[in-house]
């Protein structure tokens, strides 16, 4: 793997189709089993009119994308996570990724995580702090 060079600045995304195998397996795993998630009459009557998925699959997906994005071997430190807008079945959504801090001598970055769809639309605005791997090339 071809080790990045990453500093404040560095910007990279990911792009990912939400599927409905995705959030099946997703309330299986969290055991969030909420209608809104699963049931198609349940959502119809609802206030977005069909299924959202899981906002914290949005979460998920920003962890894959820090590993698709910066590279393997980081650790997460923390998140913070503001859902926007619903993210619906087979909506594309972008994950796009921007380190705004770095504490060099510690390898720790703060990291802007949002989430658009297709659109444009805002999903998810965050931060992210991860500790970089250890044999990534951080400028001095």
């Amino acid at each position: 793997m071809q080790v990045p060079n990453i500093d404040v600045g560095f910007t990279n995304s990911a792009t990912v189709t939400v599927t409905d195998k995705m959030v099946r397996q997703f309330a299986e795993l969290s055991g969030d089993h909420n209608p809104i998630h699963l049931d198609d009459a349940y959502a119809a009557k609802t206030r977005f009119g069909r299924r959202i998925a899981h906002g914290m699959i949005c979460g998920a997906l920003i962890s894959r994308a820090l590993v698709e994005c910066i590279g393997e071997g980081g650790i997460y430190l923390g998140q913070s996570m503001k859902f926007v807008n619903p993210v619906f079945i087979d909506d594309t959504i972008k994950i796009t990724i921007r380190i705004t801090a770095m504490r060099k001598e510690k390898g720790i970055a703060t990291v802007e995580t949002n989430v658009t769809k297709e659109n444009g639309d805002m999903v998810v605005k965050g931060e992210a702090v991860i500790m970089m791997a250890k044999d990534f090339a951080i400028p001095k």
